[in-house]
């Protein structure tokens, strides 16, 4: 995915903040608010473990890209743009992950 591709995304995750509950999942999403984000996150992050362990590539990438739009909702709805997950990554870049965490 590009980051083109996840700007997109984002807009159309904030447009949906002001859309009936009723017309749109991600609305409705929002509306029930933080707890139920965060539970579809994890409910993706555990359907994205369990396709890993099962060696399924198509069923692996298909709960991925669940996981990856819930947390784009998730990081929309506590006003944090994929920009800024991007740019903590190429921060990151080149830095071992030993030297990453002494750095924290």
């Amino acid at each position: 995915m590009t980051g083109q591709t996840l700007q997109k995304l984002a807009e159309v995750l904030e447009q949906r903040k002001q859309a009936d509950p009723q017309s749109s999942y991600v609305a409705g999403l929002y509306h029930k608010g933080l707890d139920a984000i965060l539970k579809k996150v994890g409910e993706e992050a555990t359907e994205t473990v369990i396709a890993a362990k099962g060696g399924d590539t198509e069923q692996l990438v298909y709960e991925t890209a669940d996981l990856w739009f819930h947390t784009l909702i998730l990081l929309a709805h506590q006003g944090v743009g994929p920009d800024q997950v991007l740019r903590e990554l190429e921060r990151r870049f080149g830095l071992s992950g030993l030297e990453e965490k002494a750095a924290r």
